[in-house]
């Protein structure tokens, strides 16, 4: 028997949703009187065009996964994609249409922050209220009580009633109690959505606690791409209630994020009526080459130094053309403003014809995940742009696990948009000195 805390097989909820034949979607308290008038006099036509049709609408469909113990899992998706109705469904809150879903442990949902408070009761009497509506027991809330005002810095209001609370205080505290369960299987709800940003941060890395260093399983949902990619070491995406794409976090969220789906790697214009440009200059491809120029995949060796390569036509003599690289992570963080600042081509104009621009990447200088690549060519001053295509192509940093015993934490995606690797200059000084 397979291990898996999760394990979800067909499933598929389906709603009916009404519809009126003719006329507006709302019905009028004078439509209504009117319609029952004509029905006295039995105005079939009248009852005919009144009627109501049903139509059948999947939230989801044909969803089918399995999540191991200790795996924290990201489902993603736009709005109306499917993810609280799974959430929902995983939660026991409602029961599928078709297929079946199996969890073995405990389970805590946190679909709703604040769900259980009672506004009239204070924050300590809601602590227990909320805590024992989640599935703790009295001597558990009890133990934990500490802990759970702390990580909400709530001390100086417990004995206030909530409905007096502002809504940071509110969240913080809701929060705090649901994080604080020890279930063998967590499913979270937009829950970094809310407070600001530092208690966000905290609240992340209290999920990071959870999933890491006390090894449950998390089904996490979240709109913010920044905080899947830090926690979950895979992601789900849903698109119209179906899954779409499971795998490795990072690949998931950029085709999340590539609502054009984009190319990988490479892209080419055959036609100067499409490329890129202007009447001076027309871009004819971008792709990702290896050390000897060869197109390499969409993952790339963390280790190795790769180009980025742009091919354009100049099409009059006598143009400026500076070629530059702009790079992305998938939060939209710039990682770096790369110009060709070759004097030849600065100042000089152009003749006409074909050319070729590669910038090289340093090894061991990006960080593990998905890159997107921009290019232009303006003038130096930027003043004069002939083109720029954003994120024209993208590729994946990855270890290719090969000799990575020495280097150890450097076999992973580390905090930052960069992970370099520096030269170090260390020496022994005499220990009897400061």
């Amino acid at each position: 028997m397979s291990d898996f805390a999760i394990k979800v097989e067909g499933l598929g909820k389906k709603y009916l949703l009404q519809h009126q034949t003719a006329g507006r979607r709302y019905v009028a308290l004078r439509d209504v009187l009117a319609g029952k008038a004509k029905a006295l006099f039995g105005s079939r036509k009248s009852e005919i065009r009144n009627r109501k049709t049903v139509e059948e609408f999947w939230a989801l469909k044909d969803v089918s996964f399995e999540v191991n113990p200790g795996e924290a899992v990201g489902i993603i998706g736009r709005n109306g994609a499917g993810k609280s109705t799974l959430l929902k469904l995983l939660s026991r809150i409602t029961e599928p249409t078709t297929g079946r879903m199996r969890l073995r442990g405990r389970v805590a949902s946190l679909l709703e922050v604040g769900t259980g408070f009672h506004p009239e009761l204070t924050g300590r009497e809601n602590i227990f209220l909320n805590g024992a509506i989640l599935g703790m027991h009295r001597a558990e809330i009890k133990k934990k009580f500490d802990e759970i005002v702390d990580f909400a810095e709530v001390e100086k209001f417990l004995d206030t009633p909530v409905k007096h609370y502002s809504s940071g205080m509110y969240m913080r505290l809701a929060f705090a109690v649901a994080a604080h369960l020890e279930p063998e299987i967590l499913i979270v709800d937009e829950v970094l959505a809310v407070g600001d940003a530092q208690f966000q941060k905290k609240c992340l890395g209290k999920m990071q606690d959870v999933a890491g260093q006390d090894g449950r399983t998390v089904l996490f949902v979240s709109h913010n791409i920044g905080a899947i990619n830090q926690l979950c070491s895979r992601a789900i995406l849903l698109n119209h209630g179906q899954v779409v794409a499971c795998g490795e976090t990072a690949k998931v969220t950029s085709r999340y994020l590539d609502s054009s789906d984009k190319q990988w790697s490479e892209k080419k214009w055959d036609d100067n009526a499409l490329a890129p440009g202007d009447d001076l200059v027309k871009l004819k491809s971008v792709r990702v080459v290896a050390e000897d120029l060869s197109p390499v995949s969409e993952n790339v060796d963390v280790r190795q130094r790769v180009g980025i390569e742009m091919q354009y036509q100049v099409l009059k003599d006598g143009g400026i053309f500076v070629p530059s690289l702009h790079l992305h992570n998938p939060e939209g963080i710039q990682i770096f403003l790369a110009i060709d600042l070759e004097p030849k081509w600065v100042s000089s104009p152009r003749q006409k014809g074909f050319y070729q621009s590669t910038a090289w990447i340093p090894g061991n200088f990006l960080n593990i995940g998905v890159h997107y690549v921009s290019v232009a060519l303006s003038r130096l001053d930027i003043n004069i742009l002939h083109l720029f295509e954003q994120q024209v192509i993208a590729f994946h940093v990855a270890e290719s696990g090969e000799n990575n015993t020495a280097r150890g934490i450097y076999a992973h995606a580390l905090p930052g948009v960069i992970r370099p690797i520096l030269d170090w200059q260390t020496v022994v000084l005499d220990s009897r000195k400061p």
